[in-house]
């Protein structure tokens, strides 16, 4: 018998999620073994298959920067970007703009940082001088028809500056909001969160006037806490978010980031508590699986070593 969690459903959580699939893009970045871009195609039409309706391709990032997504024009390519409602790819800036729009591309992510020390180390810019490297490609790309999303990374802790004020967080994210992106995904990008900073950053959003509905959460499971941490998101009214296919992934500008949340102890979660996600659970599992044969080492998801 296939095992599936006895579902108990509370009052007052969402119906349904979107979970917003990063392992092809921010999962297979940090990876020291270099992944054909052939599999990954594979590995994003087997995503495709399992129900996700978000997964975000690659990165038009600079070789130099991140090797491992050196194949992202080709990759985009070779995988059909209507297979599923939401195929994003991350832009830098303008030069990865016009490579996403020369690919045919309808939407885009933009990565900024809630401090300075990262936004400095990642970008190469200060935490104001991003915008102004932002504000022409989101422009750029809403002007083209495209949507836009915008990261931001450290915003429960980083490692040069330590705590960050959950008010930094919130002006930070609205600059980006206001400058047109769509949604905002708010990164635990080296997994210090727990379930009362989550309640606070939120809870200052919605203090400032973001409607919830605009926030995604990103999660890291650095210190075990990713998955406590989706659960109080999930009660506060999101309804997005960021999950890696067998936990893949990391920063490779965040010391001590481990992988990000895993798909499946997020869907697992998310199935006892009787909140759709239209993910078929088994065939995720049986694709993490396949994929970890290939990186040759075992995914980090608890669930998916369980049902295996």
């Amino acid at each position: 018998m296939k095992r599936v969690p006895q579902v108990v459903r509370p009052p007052d959580l969402p119906e349904r999620v979107t979970i917003y699939e990063v392992g092809p893009r921010d999962g297979l970045q940090n990876e020291s073994t270099v992944v054909p871009v052939e599999v990954k195609a594979d590995f994003i039409s087997r995503l495709a298959a399992v129900g996700l309706q978000a997964i975000e391709v690659t990165s038009f990032v600079h070789p130099a920067w991140v090797p491992q997504l050196a194949d992202a024009g080709e990759l985009v390519e070779a995988v059909d970007l209507d297979a599923v409602p939401r195929m994003p790819v991350l832009v830098p800036n303008q030069r990865g703009l016009d490579r996403a729009l020369e690919a045919g591309v309808r939407e885009i992510a933009i990565f900024g940082s809630a401090t300075e020390a990262f936004a400095q180390r990642n970008l190469n810019r200060s935490l104001d001088g991003q915008f102004a490297m932002f504000e022409p490609v989101v422009t750029g790309a809403r002007d083209a028809g495209l949507r836009v999303r915008g990261y931001l990374s450290m915003c429960f802790g980083d490692p040069w500056e330590g705590d960050v004020p959950v008010a930094q967080v919130v002006s930070t994210g609205r600059r980006l909001l206001e400058l047109g992106c769509s949604e905002l995904s708010l990164g635990d990008t080296i997994g210090v969160g727990t379930p009362g900073h989550v309640e606070a950053v939120i809870g200052g959003f919605a203090d400032a006037g973001v409607p919830v509905e605009q926030l995604a959460v990103h999660f890291h499971d650095t210190f075990g806490q990713a998955l406590s941490n989706a659960l109080t998101a999930l009660r506060l009214g999101v309804t997005t978010f960021d999950a890696s296919a067998g936990g893949l992934g990391g920063c490779p500008y965040a010391e001590s980031a481990t992988g990000n949340l895993a798909t499946e102890d997020l869907v697992w979660q998310l199935a006892g508590l009787g909140v759709e996600t239209g993910v078929d659970l088994q065939a995720l599992v049986a694709t993490t699986w396949w994929m970890a044969e290939r990186i040759g080492k075992p995914p980090a998801s608890r669930v998916a070593t369980a049902l295996r």
